[in-house]
C-alpha cells in the first residue's frame, strides 16, 4: 500500500476527472503510475541497446531488413 500527499490543486483535478470519467481517482492514479513506469522502462531498455551498440556488443540491423522480416510494406 501506498499513500501520498497530493497539493491540493492536483487532487481537484483528479477527482473533477473521476467525475467525469465515472472511473475512481485511484484507478487514475494506477494508470498514470503504470504507464509512467512504463515510458521509463522503455527508456531504460533503448539506452542500454544503444551503450551495447556503441560499444561494439550489438549491431544495428537496417530498416528494409526489419520490414522484410515481419512483411512490411513501404
Amino acid at each position: 500500500m501506498l499513500a501520498l500527499d497530493l497539493p491540493p490543486e492536483i487532487e481537484r483535478r483528479l477527482d473533477a476527472l473521476a467525475r467525469r470519467t465515472g472511473r475512481s481517482a485511484d484507478d487514475h492514479v494506477r494508470e498514470a503510475i503504470q504507464d509512467h513506469l512504463d515510458e521509463i522502462e522503455d527508456v531504460e531498455i533503448a539506452e542500454s541497446r544503444v551503450a551495447a551498440l556503441q560499444r561494439g556488443e550489438s549491431q544495428a540491423v537496417p530498416l528494409r531488413a526489419v520490414m522484410d522480416r515481419y512483411g512490411l510494406a513501404d
